[in-house]
């Protein structure tokens, strides 16, 4: 990875003289942050495997985000960094820790269930592995290609923000990827809904209709009971 470093340095005016050291001190002043941000996040990203407890797991992932979202700050992308603490951090790691934390999960079936699934989950790895390696190679075998951007990249005098930029790429040429991306999204949601949806058996539940279709004969027995006794009925001539 290639890290762009700059500093503005003013070429009129006495201020613009600056010592070599000074200018040095400016110039690593950014490295130093890369780096730092660089090696939480990946650090970070182990231990979320690493690490037996998922609520941990969650706390490192959200450790995650945070770190990168400052590698967005260094690269110019202050909306893509907030957008990754605002969605992602606020969002889908607190609800992963919520879901970790509230419902009953059988952590020991699905340790059992490790092994039944690793030869799926190597192949997905390996995917991903291959993706990540085309993803870098297309770079080394095409470098012309980064130079094309999709639109012209906003300058500090046009007036243009990074989320202005952002938003006029996104809602005009990417339009349908960014609704069917939203669709993806939904039915992922409705998936997740269904499948944690558990109906206990033995549990009560209130119906309504039943309530309203109740009627005198229906809700009450008139029984005579004698002095002194008392009369339950069988559980087969009880009445709801």
């Amino acid at each position: 990875m290639d890290v762009v470093l700059w500093c503005d340095v003013l070429t009129t005016g006495t201020a613009g003289r600056r010592s070599p050291a000074a200018r040095g001190n400016a110039m690593m002043l950014p490295a130093l942050f890369f780096y730092l941000f660089a090696g939480l996040t990946v650090a970070a990203g182990c231990m979320v495997i690493v690490v037996r407890n998922p609520v941990h797991a969650v706390l490192f992932l959200i450790l995650a985000f945070f770190n990168a979202a400052g590698l967005f700050v260094l690269l110019g992308a202050e909306f893509l960094a907030m957008i990754l603490v605002v969605v992602y951090v606020g969002a889908v790691a607190v609800l992963f820790l919520f879901v970790v934390m509230m419902l009953d999960v059988d952590f020991a079936e699905l340790r059992a269930g490790f092994v039944r699934n690793a030869p799926l989950g190597a192949i997905v790895g390996l995917i991903l592995l291959g993706e990540l390696i085309m993803v870098v190679g297309f770079r080394v075998l095409e470098p012309g290609a980064l130079a094309q951007p999709t639109a012209p990249i906003p300058t500090a005098g046009s007036g243009i923000t990074n989320t202005e930029a952002i938003g006029r790429v996104l809602y005009t040429k990417y339009m349908y990827y960014f609704e069917g991306a939203g669709l993806i999204l939904l039915v992922a949601m409705i998936g997740a809904i269904v499948l944690t949806l558990r109906h206990k058996q033995g549990v009560k539940r209130q119906s309504i209709a039943a309530q309203v279709a109740r009627r005198k004969t229906t809700a009450i027995d008139v029984v005579k009971v004698p002095s002194g006794g008392a009369i339950v009925p069988a559980a087969g001539e009880r009445r709801g």
